[in-house]
């Protein structure tokens, strides 16, 4: 059986999307549900996401473990994983990790750019590493089957948490700089680490992580991709478009700053790149699954090796974390 997984998307959800995601043969997405929300923010979040649930239940159903892929595969539907790109949820309270748990949270990131609680963002200019909040919180997050995501983090908090965790960690929405300097693009020895670690790195598709941007090449992102397998093997490479389709700029500001700073477009983007990019015209939105699929069988990769990196990989990933 093979699965088409994207694990990473932000969009202003709404039935058009979610079929569009269906047209495109998604069985699974990692969708964000949160940012810089408290715990009290999130319940309201998710009145919102469970009335899409009710909505569009010929679609989508949330999604829990890699055997409701399994389901979603069956029933021609997308199953949904919710995911936070922070960790202002669990506050500074421990127990609230089993609490987003139960509520459906299934990745998590320890910080997003800036230092949080548990680690260091990519944005800092000092890495100190996990926190000693951050080493407990990884123990609770493997306990209850929170994945552990390092996508905004820096390189030693993102090594640390490999490191300390007993089951493997996630990047799930970033690309290597060998390809394109940003500061949420990883290192060749951070994802050499990764891969021997059983982790997986989700490739992005959002412009300011390409090189040139929008007018990124389909040939030139493949190209990348059959670079990056040669660093980390096929196997743990997958997709994390990090699509953010119809969101206003007012959604980039709130990204990006939150509630700690007054200033506009601070940190990814800044002044020279406000708002939301637009997409390369071979992915604009996740129907570009099928180009995805043009360009690696171009490029040389063979069918399993496709399969794998458009969704196999990440189902095993699912089912691997699962035992």
């Amino acid at each position: 059986m093979n699965y088409k997984i994207d694990n990473l998307q932000y969009c202003n959800w709404s039935r058009k999307i979610f079929q569009i995601n269906r047209d495109a043969g998604l069985d699974a997405v990692h969708v964000t549900i949160v940012y810089h929300e408290d715990y009290d923010e999130l319940q309201d979040v998710l009145v919102s996401w469970n009335k899409h649930f009710e909505e569009n239940s010929d679609l989508i159903f949330l999604g829990k473990n890699y055997k409701d892929i399994e389901r979603a595969k069956k029933e021609n539907k997308t199953a949904i994983f919710f995911g936070f790109q922070n960790c202002s949820p669990i506050e500074d309270d421990i127990g609230l990790v089993e609490k987003v748990h139960e509520q459906g949270c299934r990745f998590m990131q320890l910080t997003y750019n800036n230092q949080s609680l548990l680690a260091t963002g990519c944005y800092e200019k000092n890495d100190s590493g996990v926190t000693n909040f951050g080493k407990e919180t990884i123990k609770e997050m493997n306990r209850v089957g929170i994945v552990i995501d390092m996508s905004h983090s820096a390189e030693k908090s993102t090594l640390d948490a490999i490191d300390l965790s007993e089951k493997p960690i996630a990047i799930t929405h970033a690309n290597p700089n060998f390809w394109y300097t940003a500061k949420r693009n990883k290192s060749n020895d951070l994802l050499k680490t990764l891969s021997q670690s059983g982790g997986m790195l989700g490739l992005s598709l959002y412009a300011h992580h390409l090189k040139d941007s929008t007018k990124c090449t389909l040939e030139s992102f493949c190209g990348m991709v059959a670079k990056t397998a040669e660093i980390m093997g096929t196997k743990n490479i997958g997709i994390g478009s990090d699509l953010c389709l119809n969101q206003p700029d007012s959604i980039v500001e709130w990204m990006r700053n939150g509630t700690w700073t007054k200033s506009k477009n601070y940190g990814e983007g800044s002044k020279n790149k406000p708002g939301f990019p637009k997409q390369p015209d071979w992915f604009l939105d996740a129907r570009g699954f099928k180009n995805l699929e043009l360009g690696l069988n171009k490029i040389g990769f063979n069918k399993e090796e496709i399969n794998g990196i458009l969704g196999n990989n990440w189902y095993n990933f699912y089912k691997g974390i699962n035992k």
